[in-house]
């Protein structure tokens, strides 16, 4: 077989606002691969079938990237995704397998090892995009902090913003499970329609409607999902219950921009609020048992639901990153890089 184009996204340069395809990335076919003669050193050859985009890699377009490597000018933008192997030289590993981590949005990839990687095992036949969102890493990030900080009582009131993305349309449906009323933001009235679909009692688009007024008539709230920050945050320490709790995991309104300024601080000494920020790694180990067990199963059978925006080709990843970035994505962001 002669060699095939293996196309990838490459980072470019450090964007100051918004990232721009491109100019913050690149897409790029000058790279071959000879897919039956490449050499694997012991390791295996995987085609790449889908990645993930997420609101974290903006992040790792900084230099001063707070908690994680930052990307490389000129080398692939990388994230979580899952491929299959074609060839494989290691142990345990076989041609079919599907393999789960940390991979460049490039066509084809050689693996030296399994370190950090981990072989999926699909029983329930759910699509294999969806590892990379309600049952991977974005799945996981809502359901360990959920059960690890939220200490929900039935009849209390959550609310959760992002509402309608990967992590906050797993929150909601966490929530309405353990009996709480979900106050559900979202940025678009099609966002909000999907919010109310998988049982938020109220959700809004907070681009139309002001949050202060919706928190006013329907909170007191007692727990805060919080992946905006910004005025969002403010707005829910101004109507927070006595001794609420805030789960911090994302503030977008301030990753490419500076963010409106916080200004009911004083409440979380007043009102008692306590306040968890936390990183997937550190959870992972107490809890990713339980959620590979409990979770593909109530995927499969419909008890949790999920929405794709799927794109098709790395050719249009860079328009994807800019996208999930500026909220103009309408569900959760998956590069479609090969068919099976």
């Amino acid at each position: 077989m002669a060699p095939v184009k293996n196309g990838r996204l490459l980072f470019n340069e450090y964007p100051e606002g918004y990232p721009i395809p491109g100019k913050t990335t690149v897409y790029d076919e000058s790279e071959t691969i000879d897919l039956e003669n490449v050499p694997l050193d012991g390791g295996f050859l995987l085609k790449v079938l889908n990645v993930s985009v997420d609101p974290y890699l903006r992040g790792k377009m900084r230099v001063d990237s707070a908690y994680s490597d930052h990307f490389l000018p000129g080398k692939p933008v990388y994230n979580l995704g899952v491929g299959v192997v074609l060839r494989s030289e290691l142990s345990g590993v076989k041609p079919g397998d599907h393999i789960y981590g940390y991979l460049p949005f490039q066509q084809y990839v050689v693996k030296p090892s399994l370190d950090d990687y981990q072989i999926l095992q699909n029983e329930h036949n759910l699509p294999w995009s969806a590892f990379v969102g309600v049952a991977g890493m974005p799945g996981e990030t809502a359901y360990y902090s959920w059960k690890e900080y939220s200490s929900a009582k039935k009849g209390e009131v959550a609310f959760v913003s992002t509402a309608a993305g990967s992590v906050g349309s797993f929150i909601v449906q966490l929530a309405k499970a353990d009996g709480l009323k979900v106050i559900a933001s979202a940025g678009s009235d099609e966002k909000v329609a999907f919010a109310k679909s998988i049982g938020a009692d109220v959700a809004f688009n907070y681009k139309t409607t002001d949050t202060n007024e919706v928190l006013a008539k329907e909170g007191p709230i007692d727990v805060y999902y919080d992946n905006v920050g910004g005025s969002s945050l403010d707005a829910a320490l101004a109507h927070a219950s006595q001794g609420a709790r805030f789960i911090e995991c994302g503030m977008i309104s301030g990753y490419n921009a500076d963010p409106p300024p916080v200004k009911n601080l004083m409440s979380i000494i007043y009102k008692e609020i306590k306040i968890f920020g936390f990183l997937i790694t550190s959870l992972r180990p107490k809890y990713v048992d339980e959620f590979y067990r409990e979770v593909p199963k109530l995927v499969a059978n419909g008890t949790i639901k999920y929405l794709e925006d799927r794109t098709q080709g790395l050719q249009y990843a860079g328009h994807a990153l800019e996208a999930v970035q500026r909220g103009t994505n309408k569900a959760k962001s998956v590069i479609i890089v090969n068919e099976e």
